[in-house]
């Protein structure tokens, strides 16, 4: 049944969503675009154990992230923070931040980015990830391999 505004509600199912592999980490796309009307972006980002984020960047829309499995550091307000499962964490558009999993476990994090219109960006994203070396994308306190 479609709402006041004439759009059909939204479920996405455990699992479900667009995929975007890029090495170590994995981004699955819930809603954007015309499922928002633009408004804002819904996403999972996931980072293998000691996995690097994007570096420290800004850009106008506000990130919202809710940690939902293991610990995520991210690097907003001036320093980085270890974040649990379950903590949310805003940076206000303009605000240099960054994320990466220093931890031994898979970690991951619900992603909400206001305003929307945010996936389209992601194939360039994607490819900047792939392209990116096995040793650059490991965080700096990984184990060494023997």
């Amino acid at each position: 049944m479609a709402g006041e505004k004439g759009r059909a509600p939204v479920v996405v199912l455990p699992g479900a969503g667009r995929e975007y592999a890029m090495g170590p980490l994995q981004a699955v796309f819930k809603a954007d675009g015309d499922e928002t009307r633009g408004q804002y972006s819904i996403s999972e980002w996931w980072l293998d154990p000691y996995t690097r984020g994007p570096g420290q960047h800004q850009h106008d829309e506000d990130d919202v992230f809710f940690v939902i499995e293991g610990t995520m550091s991210f690097y907003v307000g001036g320093a980085w923070i270890d974040a649990p499962k379950g903590s949310l964490v805003i940076a206000p558009g303009g605000t240099p931040h960054d994320f990466e999993n220093r931890t031994g476990e898979r970690a991951g994090a619900l992603n909400l980015s206001v305003p929307g219109d945010f996936e389209p960006h992601m194939q360039g994203i994607a490819e900047w990830f792939r392209a990116r070396s096995a040793a650059d994308s490991r965080t700096a306190n990984a184990p060494t391999g023997h």
